[in-house]
């Protein structure tokens, strides 16, 4: 078979074309809103254009929704990664304010920091059988209570060029930010796809009980992501801290949950649990990034900005479902016919 169906049936086999030609789409009208976006020049060593600037402020909602893609798979949820980055960018700018740390150690504890939220998420979801949407809620609530008393009340900043290249520096020309998510998602690649890890959280997200009968460890693996999840998101907020040199519990990470999972549900994953992708889930990041770029680019008034964004995701995600493109075929054959 040739022609539109054979197209359309070859784009339902292969899940990566739908969010590839939504990003392309959204590029393409940002190109007419602004030919120039996508020139590129290099200033002090520094590759600066509109797309790496995409890539650059997209990185934070792709670290976490890395994290986010292996806890929606066993079919969980958090909801406390923004909390969880301004714990860590707490815990590391008061560090560096108090100057008797090297850099080393103030990344470690910020990792460590969102390592401990994640283990504590994991303890509520695996151990205490809590629901993970209830869960999460209680750091998302309690957590930015805890990096406020961390911080006194205050927004703590400092002046820490060690510290700033995390989020402002350069390697090879390219924003450090854009480095960290290639280096995660290759580790977590690695992780999922070269170890059993992976394997097990898919059979965890399609049936615990079954996965638990077969002998996998249930509670570790739900464990295990839960932690990914928090030191993704403590990865974020240092991201985060390191750009403005400050920590601002208030505000750093603010509902920054909510886009992590839209990335990853217009990536493809199931929400169910039992499917995923990291590749697509960075990919839904960039298409978020990108749609808030194409918003602002158009001159239209804030006030329209959410409403057209739902509109485009909700255009994405019917553009994936299987119900969907079922429908538009049964369409098609009837008109055929």
């Amino acid at each position: 078979m040739t022609g539109p169906g054979a197209i359309l049936s070859a784009l339902q086999r292969r899940r990566m074309l739908w969010p590839l030609l939504a990003l392309g789409l959204i590029w393409l009208v940002i190109l007419v809103l602004n030919p120039a976006f996508f020139t590129f020049t290099v200033r002090d060593g520094r590759l600066i254009g509109g797309l790496v600037d995409i890539f650059n402020r997209g990185a934070p909602i792709a670290l976490i929704a890395l994290g986010m893609s292996l806890v929606i798979a066993t079919g969980g949820i958090d909801l406390s990664v923004g909390a969880v980055m301004a714990i860590a960018g707490a815990v590391a700018a008061n560090m560096i304010v108090g100057g008797a740390f090297p850099i080393w150690m103030v990344i470690g504890a910020g990792l460590c920091a969102g390592l401990a939220a994640g283990l504590m998420n994991g303890t509520l979801v695996a151990g205490l059988v809590v629901q993970p949407i209830v869960a999460t809620l209680i750091l998302l609530v309690a957590g930015r209570g805890v990096a406020q008393l961390i911080n006194d009340g205050q927004i703590v900043t400092f002046q820490n060029e060690a510290f700033a290249f995390i989020g402002v520096g350069t390697i090879l020309g390219l924003p450090t930010p854009i480095w960290l998510v290639a280096a995660l998602l290759a580790g977590l690649l690695a992780l999922t796809r070269a170890t059993a890890l992976g394997l097990f959280i898919e059979a965890v997200g399609a049936n615990a009980a079954a996965s638990r009968y077969a002998g996998i460890p249930v509670r570790s693996v739900k464990l295990s992501v839960y932690a990914l999840a928090g030191l993704c998101a403590a990865l974020a907020g240092l991201v985060a801290t390191a750009d403005i040199q400050g920590a601002d519990a208030n505000n750093v990470g603010l509902w920054i949950e909510l886009d992590a999972i839209l990335a990853v549900v217009i990536g493809g994953a199931s929400l169910m649990g039992g499917r995923y992708s990291l590749i697509l889930a960075v990919i839904g990041a960039l298409i978020i990034q990108s749609l808030n770029t194409a918003i602002v680019l158009s001159g239209i008034p804030p006030k329209f900005n959410l409403v057209i964004k739902a509109l485009v995701i909700i255009c994405v995600l019917l553009l994936q479902s299987p119900a969907f493109q079922a429908q538009i075929a049964t369409l098609r054959a009837r008109r055929v016919t």
